[in-house]
């Protein structure tokens, strides 16, 4: 079984390098990158990027904080 294993891997990994995709050079002008990369850098901001932390606490934080995450009534 193993060798059969390595077969497929080999055929896998040869697909693979055929299908790759080769990056397109960047054919603006360096004023023009220099400008782009301005601009995202003022619109991204300090703790606005897809991985910021939200300011409300998580469903998992008070499932935890609650013990059995039962409803109890007081």
């Amino acid at each position: 079984m193993n060798k059969r294993l390595l077969k497929r891997h080999k055929r896998q990994v040869a697909r693979a390098r055929g299908h790759k995709k080769l990056s397109e050079p960047d054919l603006r002008p360096p004023e023009q990158i220099r400008a782009a990369r301005e601009a995202s850098r003022a619109t991204d901001g300090r703790g606005m990027g897809p991985n910021a932390h939200s300011p409300a606490p998580s469903f998992r934080g008070r499932m935890a904080a609650s013990g059995s995450g039962a409803k109890t009534d007081a």
